[in-house]
């Protein structure tokens, strides 16, 4: 990894993106060719998508739609070791998400006069689950519970087809839909399956969506954009973020694992360290080559570490690595500090807050019950992750009586015919004149 020194400059939230710089021009490239195949399957449908399965999957006369027997072998097959993590979390996922559906909120603005609020769950989710240089039935409980909690009557699921499966979705991806009662399956991939979501494939029975949900890599969340406008999207997830801020008292060993954790996803995977504590970023330095070199994805690893996305940033002191950290936004932020718990509050900008060395991303990514789907790409200055709320409408419900409609039935009046909107007066007045 490279070592950035930033001590002793006065820089602007710019100046310090600019440092470590994001895998922009992948995204970039990915976006037209994203928009290209979601228009084939618009276009073609089945046919699109079973030309795309044999290209970028190496997979052909393949069950596009999964049978429910697919899904009952995945889970009779399912090691029991495995069975009872994936339980375990979906109960953890479903406490957390339980919390992030608001209660419905009735107002009294004045007698007869009342606005409900409520929050309404969307008809039909579909969800992505990415297939390529990992297995992640993670993602399925990360998606589909909150869904289920949300209110959520139908979801759709799709991960790519396995060419070392016979074309099937990966087993484990199928028993995490089983565990959930997910019938609705189908063996297809990357921005393809978004665009069958968005727009539907009658000859596979699949309806359109409201909304689409789940990570990938940069040709999906380009996906998610040409179909923003046709359905709802959550974040666009692209490749993994962490971002890690330590004092003088942080492990480097620990720092290290963490950082070498995410870079194992992909190699435009970002791991940045943020630190005041040259020692600490020394040992981090030393001990990040050491695992990389001997972890089984390393060169993998290698690549992300050593690419323009990831870095070791000397800052000043805890003022300018906050700034720091706050202007990069990452989707994974460590606080690796003597006084994580005070400190957190300060951190604004993040998709998901670690605290304290013994709370390692790997947790958030499985067992924590928080949600491992979220933004990406500086996206945390204005996009929450994935939550039950991604699946609900907020929505206003008015009623007013008579003798509420009267009290304000002037104001209404002088307000339209002051925007020259006669006609919204007229209707007020039309309720009280014979």
């Amino acid at each position: 990894m490279r070592t950035i020194d930033l001590r002793g400059r006065e820089l602007s939230p710019a100046d310090m993106l600019a440092a470590v710089p994001r895998a922009t021009q992948a995204r970039a490239e990915a976006l037209d060719t994203a928009a290209r195949i979601v228009e084939d399957v618009r276009e073609r449908g089945e046919a699109a998508l079973r030309e795309q399965a044999e290209r970028f999957d190496a997979v052909s006369d393949h069950a596009v739609r999964i049978p429910a027997e697919h899904i009952t072998e995945a889970l009779t097959e399912l090691a029991p070791e495995v069975r009872s993590a994936l339980e375990e979390a979906i109960r953890r996922v479903r406490l957390a998400s339980a919390a992030q559906v608001p209660a419905t909120q009735v107002t009294r603005i004045g007698d007869g006069a009342v606005i409900t609020q409520r929050w309404q769950p969307v008809h039909r989710v579909g969800v992505y689950i990415p297939g390529g240089k990992a297995v992640y039935p993670s993602s399925v409980i990360m998606n589909v519970v909150p869904a289920q909690v949300a209110g959520v009557e139908q979801i759709a699921l799709a991960s790519p087809p396995q060419a070392d499966q016979g074309g099937r979705i990966h087993p484990t991806i199928l028993a995490a839909a089983g565990l959930l009662g997910v019938t609705e399956v189908y063996a297809m991939g990357g921005a393809g399956a978004i665009g069958a979501f968005a727009h539907g494939v009658p000859s596979l029975g699949l309806d359109p969506v409201d909304v689409v949900s789940g990570p990938g890599n940069n040709y999906v969340a380009s996906a998610k954009r040409a179909v923003a406008g046709v359905v709802g999207t959550d974040s666009e997830a692209g490749a993994t973020e962490i971002l890690v801020v330590a004092d003088a008292a942080a492990d480097p060993r620990l720092i290290a694992a963490d950082l070498v954790s995410q870079a194992e996803h992909d190699e435009q995977a970002s791991a940045v360290l943020v630190t005041d504590a040259v020692q600490v970023a020394e040992l981090v330095a030393v001990e990040v080559e050491r695992l990389a070199a001997v972890t089984r994805h390393s060169e993998r690893v290698a690549a992300a570490l050593s690419g323009p996305q990831s870095a070791i940033v000397l800052v000043d002191d805890r003022i300018m690595a906050t700034a720091f950290s706050n202007a990069y936004a990452p989707e994974h932020l460590e606080l690796h500090l003597v006084d994580a718990e005070e400190a957190a509050s300060a951190f604004t900008s993040a998709g998901a807050v670690f605290v304290g060395d013994q709370t390692p991303v790997s947790l958030g990514d499985y067992m924590a019950g928080s949600n491992h789907v979220l933004p990406t790409g500086g996206q945390a200055r204005y996009a929450p992750g994935l939550g039950s709320y991604t699946f609900l409408r907020p929505q206003q419900v008015i009623s007013y009586d008579r003798a509420a409609l009267a009290a304000v039935r002037a104001g209404v009046v002088a307000l339209a015919n002051t925007e020259v909107l006669p006609a919204h007066g007229e209707a007020i007045e039309a309720r009280f004149t014979a």
